[in-house]
């Protein structure tokens, strides 16, 4: 069902994603992530006594602006319990053929078991709850699996530009200058670095947790790679910046 369907009045059904992770050993491991079609709110249930790493006080992000006293759990952390519990005992160097189920596609690749994690990742990161991390939701909806790293920077740089777009028309200020994007990956580093943290602290293979590492390696350059990256995008854009008028 498309977007169009909710504005001629139709319900819109969950957006679903699904990761198939197939070894050379013959196991498979599938997560099915269904999202909220309005606001892309996790649907799928939670597990009902998380395991100890999981609650807000444990290894705590320093920037976290959750109080322990109303939020018992880390919504990531909790979120990520699934994928914990049933690729714990994979090493990252492990070749996997992973095949991801979105809309009306189906991408297939052959990658180390830390890459096809972090690309899951991505999408439960973003869609967990996490204060710091709601401002990727637009990104998990038009999720692209495996995006190098010029596709991530034009994603998220539009993701933004889309959203100073709407500021304007609510009357707020905007920023053209990139510097909120850059403000929400510096806070995404220090979740990244938290929940490292705590799968650390459970002595968990290494997948998992190079899984954030990969991701927190993208984080951590994106000020760089994003100022490089918009420069070498600009000639593409030549027309709009001749153009005396594009109305």
């Amino acid at each position: 069902m498309h977007w169009s369907d909710h504005i001629n009045g139709e319900e819109m059904e969950p957006i679903s994603y699904q990761y198939r992770f197939s070894f050379e050993s013959g196991r498979e491991e599938i997560f099915d992530i269904r999202l909220d079609a309005k606001n892309l709110d996790a649907l799928d249930p939670l597990t009902e006594e998380p395991p100890e790493w999981t609650h807000l006080d444990k290894n705590k992000c320093s920037h976290c602006p959750l109080d322990s006293l109303k939020v018992r759990f880390c919504p990531l952390a909790r979120r990520l319990v699934p994928l914990v519990q049933r690729m714990g005992d994979v090493t990252s160097i492990d070749n996997v053929d992973v095949t991801v189920k979105l809309d009306e596609r189906t991408v297939t690749r052959t990658a180390t078991a830390q890459r096809g994690l972090s690309s899951l990742m991505g999408i439960i990161t973003a869609t967990s709850g996490c204060p710091h991390t709601v401002f990727f939701k637009p990104m998990a909806r038009f999720h692209l699996p495996f995006a190098n790293t010029d596709e991530t920077l034009y994603r998220a740089a539009s993701m933004y530009m889309l959203g100073q777009y709407y500021r304007w028309q609510a009357g707020k200020s905007v920023d053209l200058e990139l510097e909120g994007l850059l403000k929400f990956y510096s806070q995404v580093a220090g979740v990244n670095k938290g929940i490292a943290n705590r799968l650390r602290a459970e002595q968990r293979e290494d997948s998992t947790v190079n899984a954030i590492v990969l991701l927190d390696m993208f984080v951590k350059s994106m000020p760089v790679m994003i100022s490089e990256t918009l420069d070498e995008l600009k000639p593409l854009f030549q027309p709009y910046i001749d153009a005396e008028s594009i109305l």
